[in-house]
C-alpha cells in the first residue's frame, strides 16, 4: 500500500482529569470585614432604624397635638359614627332614603344631649340655694371638727386660709385663668359643630369614604383594609354602645342610692356618674370621690360614708355582672394597657383624650388581630409557644 494510501491514526485524547471542587473563599480578614456587620454594628442598625420610627413618631403626635381642633372633633364624629351607625343602617333597611336616615339619627342624638344638658342645668339652678346653705353649714361643722383634732389647727389658720382663697379669686391670676376659660369655651363650640358636620358626613358617606382611602390597594392589601376598616367600626361602637348600657346602668342605681340618702343635686351626679364611666378604671372612682364629697358637706361624715358604700357596692355589681355581658369581646385589652392608654391620652389632650383612648387602642389591637386574616393575627402578635409562669 502506497504511503498516500496509509490510513492514519486518530489523534488521542488528552487524558481525563477529575473536575476540581470549588474552592471555599477565605474569610477576609478582621481588619477587612464592614464597620457595620459585627455584633455591634447590628445593634447599631437597629438603634438607628429605631431612631428613625421614634422620630417619625414624635413628628406625627406633635402634629396632632398642634392640630387638636380638628383632630380631636374627627375623632370623636367617628366614634360616634361608629355607635349610631346601626340606627341609620335600620332606618335605610326601613325604606327611609339615605339623606333622610342620616339626619334622623343625627337629630336624636343632638336632641340627646341637649336634654342631658339642660337636665343639668335646671337640676343645679333649683337647687343651688339650698346647695349653698348646706355649704355654709357643712363647712362651719367641718371647722369645728378640725379645731377638735389631736393636732393643733387654730381659729386663725383656718381664717387665713379663706383670705387666701379670696385673694386668689380677685387676683389677676385667676382673671387671666377666666379669660383663658372663656377661650377654651370658644374652642370647644367650634370643635362641637366640626364634630356635628363630620359626623353627619361620616354617617352619609362612611362607606364611600372608605372605599376612596383604599383606593391605592389592590388583592391582598385591599382585603387586609377591609378587615381593617370592619373591626374597627365594629369595635368603637360595640365599646361605645356597651359602655353607655353600663354608665345608664351605674347613673341609675347610683343616683337612687343618692336621692334615698337625701343628697342634694342628684340628676346632676348622676349625670356625671354616667359621663364619668366613659374613663375606665379611674372614672368610678372620681365620681364616688365627688358623690361623697357633696354628702359630707351637704349632710355629714355618716351619709357620706353610706355614699361611698352605695358606689362601691353599684360598681362591684356592674363588674362582675354586667360588663362581662354586655362588652362582650368589643375590649380585650390588659388593664396595664388600658392604664398606660389613659395616661398617655390624658397627657395628650386632656379628658378628651382619656375618653378616647382606650376605644381607639382597642381598635388597634383588634386590628391587629385580624390583620393577616379573619382569624389570623399579625405574625408578631401570633401566640408561639405557651404563655405561663
Amino acid at each position: 500500500m502506497g504511503l498516500l494510501g496509509r490510513r492514519r491514526r486518530p489523534p488521542a485524547a488528552p487524558p481525563r482529569t477529575a473536575t476540581p471542587p470549588p474552592r471555599t473563599p477565605e474569610p477576609a480578614p478582621a481588619a477587612t470585614r464592614g464597620l457595620w456587620s459585627d455584633g455591634f454594628g447590628t445593634a447599631g442598625t437597629r438603634a438607628v432604624q429605631i431612631l428613625a420610627i421614634v422620630t417619625v413618631v414624635a413628628v406625627a403626635v406633635f402634629a396632632l397635638t398642634r392640630l387638636t381642633l380638628v383632630v380631636i372633633p374627627v375623632l370623636v364624629a367617628l366614634v360616634l359614627a361608629a355607635a349610631i351607625s346601626p340606627l341609620v343602617g335600620w332606618l335605610r333597611r326601613r325604606g327611609l332614603p339615605s339623606l333622610l336616615a342620616t339626619w334622623v339619627a343625627l337629630l336624636a342624638l343632638v336632641a340627646l344631649l341637649a336634654g342631658v344638658v339642660w337636665a343639668v342645668v335646671w337640676a343645679v339652678v333649683r337647687q343651688w340655694d339650698e346647695l349653698a346653705t348646706q355649704a355654709v353649714d357643712g363647712f362651719d361643722e367641718l371647722r369645728t371638727y378640725l379645731t377638735g383634732l389631736p393636732i393643733e389647727i387654730t381659729d386663725q389658720q383656718i381664717s387665713d386660709l379663706q383670705d387666701t382663697a379670696a385673694g386668689l379669686l380677685q387676683s389677676d391670676a385667676f382673671g387671666s385663668g377666666a379669660i383663658a376659660g372663656v377661650s377654651q369655651t370658644v374652642n370647644f363650640v367650634t370643635g362641637f359643630f366640626i364634630m356635628v358636620v363630620v359626623l353627619f358626613f361620616f354617617l352619609k358617606d362612611g362607606p364611600k369614604i372608605w372605599e376612596f382611602l383604599l383606593r391605592p390597594f389592590e388583592g391582598p392589601g385591599y382585603a387586609r383594609g377591609r378587615r381593617v376598616g370592619d373591626s374597627t367600626v365594629r369595635t368603637l361602637g360595640g365599646y361605645v354602645r356597651g359602655t353607655a348600657i353600663i354608665a345608664a346602668v351605674d347613673a341609675i342605681g347610683i343616683g337612687i342610692g343618692l336621692a334615698i340618702v337625701g343628697v342634694p343635686l342628684v340628676i346632676p351626679l348622676s349625670v356625671l356618674v354616667f359621663l364619668l364611666a366613659f374613663i375606665p378604671l379611674v372614672g368610678a372612682t372620681l365620681a364616688g370621690i365627688l358623690a361623697a364629697l357633696v354628702a359630707l358637706v351637704a349632710l355629714g361624715p355618716v351619709e357620706a360614708l353610706i355614699v361611698v358604700a352605695i358606689v362601691v357596692v353599684v360598681n362591684q355589681l356592674e363588674g362582675d355582672l354586667l360588663q362581662p355581658v354586655v362588652m362582650g369581646r368589643s375590649l380585650r385589652l390588659h388593664p396595664l394597657v388600658i392604664l398606660v392608654a389613659l395616661t398617655a391620652g390624658t397627657v395628650l389632650a386632656g379628658i378628651t383624650g382619656a375618653v378616647l383612648a382606650v376605644p381607639i387602642a382597642a381598635s388597634v389591637w383588634r386590628a391587629v388581630q385580624v390583620w393577616d386574616g379573619d382569624d389570623l393575627p399579625a405574625r408578631f402578635a401570633r401566640q408561639k409557644r405557651p404563655e405561663t409562669v
